[in-house]
């Protein structure tokens, strides 16, 4: 079935959001796994919120993102957030998020549902395939793995990923994984919220998931004066929005 694949080249998508973040996509992946990789430019550093499938090599089909190469901050270790995460020097995540032992990955539907990481109930909406093209003539996905990354710097809620010219506040924010984590800048309201905060359904019950810790990591969000939200999936959106999303999950969990 691979090879009936078409071969898409360039593989990622740029969008310019403003004068310093940049979006970055994997159109082909299937929208269960078609995360959104956030590049914040500084004045002394660069960051990279998360890095993708893995799929192909990020700095070989971005190379004008890595001419200085970024600090990257995974928001938390399932595949689609951390296939290239490798590739990186320097890898910051939360200490309980198993990134030098990745959680299991696949772009085969059947073998991810034959996996513990997806409950029963969920096992026939996965697709055959997790992607839609190949970046190349070459590439196989059903030999697709996830390769342990370094972590260099491990977060802890509290810490500051400062550029320069401006600092994130690292939120631990558990439920959708044990060490998932947002970062927001306090001083104009944006916050970077991975997986636990997003448009379309918040995924909790696989693996490493927790309700009750999403319930409180959702009222510690709405209590932030958030301005704007780059969520892990999805499409931003604004704090109207954000509580919304909030008050919604919430109520259908307590």
């Amino acid at each position: 079935m691979s090879d009936a694949l078409p071969v898409v080249t360039p593989w990622f998508t740029v969008t310019t959001v403003d004068d310093t973040i940049t979006l970055i996509r994997e159109p082909h992946a299937d929208p269960l796994v078609r995360a959104n990789l956030w590049h914040v430019r500084g004045r002394d550093r660069d960051l990279l919120i998360d890095c993708g499938l893995g799929v192909t090599s990020f700095h070989d089909a971005l190379p004008g993102f890595v001419a200085r190469e970024p600090v990257l901050v995974l928001t938390h270790g399932h595949f689609d957030h951390m296939g290239s995460a490798h590739e990186f020097a320097d890898c910051w995540a939360h200490a309980l998020e198993p990134v030098a032992e990745p959680m299991f990955g696949a772009l085969d539907g059947a073998a991810l549902a034959a996996s513990d990481m997806y409950p029963a109930a969920t096992h026939e909406t996965l697709p055959p395939l997790l992607i839609s093209a190949r970046p190349s003539e070459s590439y196989d996905p059903y030999g697709y793995r996830v390769h342990p990354a370094r972590v260099t710097r491990a977060l802890a809620d509290g810490d500051r990923v400062d550029l320069g010219d401006r600092a994130f506040t690292v939120l631990h924010l558990p439920g959708h994984s044990p060490g998932s984590i947002g970062l927001y800048d306090e001083h104009d309201g944006t916050l970077f919220t991975g997986d636990v905060l997003c448009e379309g359904p918040l995924i909790d019950d696989i693996v490493g998931c927790d309700i009750t810790d999403y319930i409180a990591t959702m009222r510690r969000l709405r209590e932030l004066p958030a301005r704007i939200v780059h969520a892990g999936h999805e499409h931003d959106f604004g704090q109207d929005r954000m509580h919304e999303l909030i008050d919604a999950y919430i109520a259908s969990r307590t």
